[in-house]
């Protein structure tokens, strides 16, 4: 084991149907991973089960866990399967110590038994869907190449029914990228969900699956017209749904603007806190990253702290900064992006320098018109105000107001109507930013459960 011991409150997902998974998606980079495991019955023994629950709650630092199940689809296991996770978690549970059980699925085995089951142990569910039905169905197809939504909105519609916490995963990809606001209204008004995760697909041409290749396949979605997608959706949503809707890319944003880390590894300085189990207790660096190179160990052969420990793995974590462009380093929105996900760096600076991400004009137009609503509502936060608050301004003004707060002088009346100076109400922003401590109070209401900032609004 490394000396200085395992990650602090590290994440392990576990897949355990490996990369088997009864839909088709088109985009899906996962399923060609079955090949690395030729002669694989693609389940997750009893008896890997019960190390994985034990090993993992030992390996804590922190007195609570997330165990999380992803696949391929992890509900082809059968809900025996589920039912003795949760057994083996009241096995293993020490006093004061929390397990919380999350599973990403696509939907379309659900059924009341299995919304009970999630209901009755408190499953945050995600839920994948790609918009209306039409945008939905362009990539998202079973086997034979047939629609799927209708089956996924049935299981929107049981897990409401059955009031399981669930959240949308929505990809981002050239069939859709041109639909914002179709797709958040959609998500939003009909599927009544209040958190949604945007997944841009970056999808690189080749068979393996691997993150190797300069190229992208015609079902990636284009830089500019993301930046555009998430401007778009941005600009609805700050006008009426903040603090009723909670878009995750928004909160990383609203956390880097007040200063308090993300919680989301893609747009951390570093990484290497989020790693991935295979159905056979295979260890990989990330989700991303499951390829032989990336390979850390396995569990019935090594210790899992010792796994996440390892000096490999924190060499991972430590590459994403140490190998973020000179082009990154000097940008103006750097705090906000870090870089995004080492996965997506293969493009060349205008430099000629390697590791820029592909989709850098993105999130650079993304996070520069942000920018003043931003400020508004972290400087709001820092006063013990609601951060919703914003849109009494946007919704009246069309944001008017809001960018004021970029052209008053130090020395000026505040826009906001306190009476202080600039420098001396929301001006205060503009060098609190980046001088903000890690540790601030907030940083404590982070909710443990995906939700990096969604609870603040509340």
């Amino acid at each position: 084991m490394s000396k200085k011991g395992p990650l602090p409150g590290f994440h392990l997902m576990a897949k355990p149907t490996g990369a088997i998974c009864n839909l088709g998606c088109r985009y899906c980079f996962f399923l060609s991973k079955k090949s690395l495991y030729p002669k694989s019955s693609f389940r997750m023994s009893d008896e890997l089960l019960e190390s994985y629950i034990r090993q993992y709650a030992e390996a804590q630092r922190s007195p609570s866990v997330t165990v999380a199940w992803q696949g391929g689809e992890p509900t082809l296991m059968g809900l025996d399967f589920f039912r003795r996770s949760i057994e083996l978690e009241e096995k293993y549970r020490r006093p004061g110590f929390i397990f919380q059980n999350t599973m990403q699925t696509n939907g379309t085995l659900l059924d009341d038994e299995w919304c009970e089951f999630f209901s009755e142990n408190n499953f945050l569910i995600g839920l994948s869907l790609d918009g209306p039905r039409e945008l939905h169905d362009a990539y998202r197809v079973d086997k034979a190449g047939g629609p799927t939504f209708d089956r996924v909105m049935n299981a929107a519609r049981l897990l409401r029914k059955h009031k399981v916490d669930f959240n949308i995963l929505t990809t981002v990809h050239a069939a859709n990228q041109d639909h914002p606001l179709e797709v958040y209204r959609f998500l939003r008004d009909e599927v009544k969900t209040d958190f949604i995760q945007f997944i841009p697909i970056v999808e690189r041409e080749n068979s393996t699956g691997f993150q190797e290749g300069d190229r992208v396949t015609d079902r990636s979605v284009d830089p500019e017209r993301y930046g555009r997608f998430l401007i778009a959706v941005f600009d609805e949503w700050v006008r009426r749904d903040v603090g009723k809707t909670f878009v995750q890319i928004f909160d990383v944003a609203l956390a880097a603007w007040f200063g308090t880390p993300s919680g989301i590894c893609a747009f951390s300085e570093t990484c290497g806190t989020a790693m991935v189990m295979e159905h056979n207790g295979d260890v990989y660096s990330c989700d991303h990253f499951v390829e032989p190179k990336y390979l850390l160990g396995n569990i019935n052969e090594r210790p899992l702290a010792s796994i996440a420990g390892s000096e490999k793995q924190r060499k991972f974590g430590r590459d994403k900064l140490e190998t973020l462009p000179e082009y990154c380093r000097r940008c103006e929105v750097r705090f906000a992006c870090n870089g995004e996900c080492p996965k997506n760096r293969f493009v060349k600076t205008p430099d000629g320098e390697p590791g820029l991400n592909y989709l850098c004009p993105a999130y650079k137009e993304f996070f520069r018109h942000i920018d003043g609503s931003m400020r508004f509502m972290a400087s709001e936060l820092r006063a013990g105000r609601a951060p919703a608050n914003i849109m009494s301004y946007t919704g009246s003004c069309e944001g008017k107001v809001v960018r004021a707060f970029l052209k008053p002088g130090r020395n000026d009346p505040c826009p906001c109507g306190s009476g202080l100076k600039f420098k001396k109400c929301h001006g205060r922003l503009d060098h609190q930013r980046d001088e903000t401590p890690a540790e601030e109070p907030l940083s404590k209401k982070i909710g443990d459960r995906c939700r990096s900032f969604s609870k603040l609004f509340r």
